[in-house]
């Protein structure tokens, strides 16, 4: 048996692969092994294998999630070296991988074959894979610098309209009526607070709402768009022939407006997926 671990902060899905075939779905508590202790970590890793069939063993785990690189000749990063160990004690004798998130949505939209992928989510990656190793990725940059396409950079686009007054006024009145949004609310949050990307995408779905009701919103959610299409995915693919795919949940709820503004730059996406388990679990089967 395979195991295949896609981590996020709040959630783990643990994809089970047999005989070459799907053998079942683990959920668990994300595993952040920035903040985590080995304990906590030990506990998640603990309740998955509870719920492993008996009998099965397991021959390999993968595990993906954001920030993990290993670099070449290391076979455990750094920063999963106690999840390592949890892994030996649960599932001795398997064959391990470590990887990024990116290498994940690589692999879940391009398979084997070249290609170029993406994450767009509260933040925005993105890379050219040749179909077994990310040959290119350049760089989001974070919100303040970059992160075009992701729901924090919309945020961050339609909270400075506002505070500039430049929103539609009915638009700037509802937005003002539902959220604390006084210009000290906001600048606390943003250059104040241990999570500013967050507190912006958090409100990437009102603004969404007005996409169909207000032109200035719906030019500027596809701005965001268009700036992340033209600004990554057409470098790495300047013939536009190449297999696209995106992983995300902002991409995956906003997928017909982000296909229309790929469209109108010649770019068309294959996969656009809300995670990446499903295709990793092809992927690795």
């Amino acid at each position: 048996m395979k195991i295949i671990v896609d981590s996020g902060a709040t959630k783990a899905q643990w994809g089970l692969v047999e005989g070459g075939k799907e053998a079942g779905m683990i959920t668990t508590a994300g595993i952040n092994l920035s903040t985590m202790t080995a304990q906590a970590v030990e506990e998640i890793v603990a309740q998955a294998a509870s719920q492993v069939p008996s009998g099965s063993k397991v021959e390999a785990v993968y595990f993906y999630a954001a920030g993990l690189i290993t670099k070449p000749g290391e076979a455990v990063p750094q920063l999963a070296e106690g999840l390592h160990q949890s892994f030996t004690k649960y599932f001795p004798g398997a064959q391990y991988e470590y990887a990024s998130d990116l290498l994940a949505a690589a692999r879940a939209v391009c398979g084997h074959s070249k290609g170029v992928a993406c994450i767009l989510g509260t933040g925005s990656n993105s890379c050219l894979f040749d179909g077994e190793n990310i040959v290119r990725n350049i760089h989001s940059c974070g919100f303040i610098l970059g992160d075009e396409g992701s729901g924090a950079s919309l945020g961050k686009r339609f909270m400075a309209a506002f505070l500039k007054d430049l929103l539609p006024q009915e638009v700037a009145d509802d937005f003002a009526s539902r959220y604390e949004v006084d210009y000290l609310t906001v600048v606390k949050n943003v250059y104040r607070s241990p999570a500013p990307s967050k507190y912006l995408g958090e409100f990437a779905p009102y603004i969404i709402s007005w996409y169909d009701r207000n032109t200035y919103v719906r030019e500027l959610i596809e701005e965001n768009f268009r700036d992340f299409v033209k600004g990554f995915l057409v470098r790495y693919d300047p013939s536009k022939t190449l297999p696209l795919g995106a992983i995300g949940g902002f991409a995956y709820a906003n997928r017909q407006i982000l296909e229309k503004v790929a469209a109108q730059e010649g770019v068309h996406f294959d996969k656009i997926y809300k995670t990446p388990i499903e295709g990793l679990i092809r992927y690795h089967a």
